[in-house]
């Protein structure tokens, strides 16, 4: 897929594609606020089906998103559907994972809370089989 085949309006550039085995697809990544700053700010694109592995931020996260249909999910509860103007709060330590619906490209600012308590902690892959009974 090509970047320019956003079907929403896209307030920030996509940035330099991430490579990273974290993902399960292609995604893009434009810091907005430097690395190592008080307050670490991404704007983030994922193609359609791409999602991240379950993962924790010590600090916590908000999702803001900005473009697209996609999801967020919290360990041990249902997926929850987001959209343009839906906004999630991740508590510190909350095990979660966030990613594109399969037929929408799916765009968020990334802020993560408290950087000083330390980077996020990667874990599994989504499987497929939760993934797939998404709508």
């Amino acid at each position: 897929m090509n970047v320019n085949d956003l079907s929403e309006s896209v307030i920030f550039p996509v940035g330099e594609k991430l490579e990273s085995s974290n993902f399960n697809g292609t995604v893009w990544l434009n810091m907005l606020t430097p690395f190592g700053s008080a307050l670490p700010i991404g704007n983030v694109t994922f193609e359609p089906g791409c999602r991240n592995s379950w993962h924790t931020h010590a600090g916590g996260q908000i999702l803001l998103v900005t473009g697209g249909r996609g999801y967020y999910q919290e360990w041990g509860k249902p997926a929850r559907e987001l959209h343009a103007g839906d906004v999630v709060n991740i508590p510190a330590d909350v095990k979660h994972w966030h990613g594109a619906a399969r037929d929408s490209w799916f765009v968020h600012l990334a802020i993560e809370i408290h950087p000083e308590k330390g980077p996020a902690t990667w874990l599994e892959p989504v499987a497929d089989d939760d993934y797939d009974t998404l709508k």
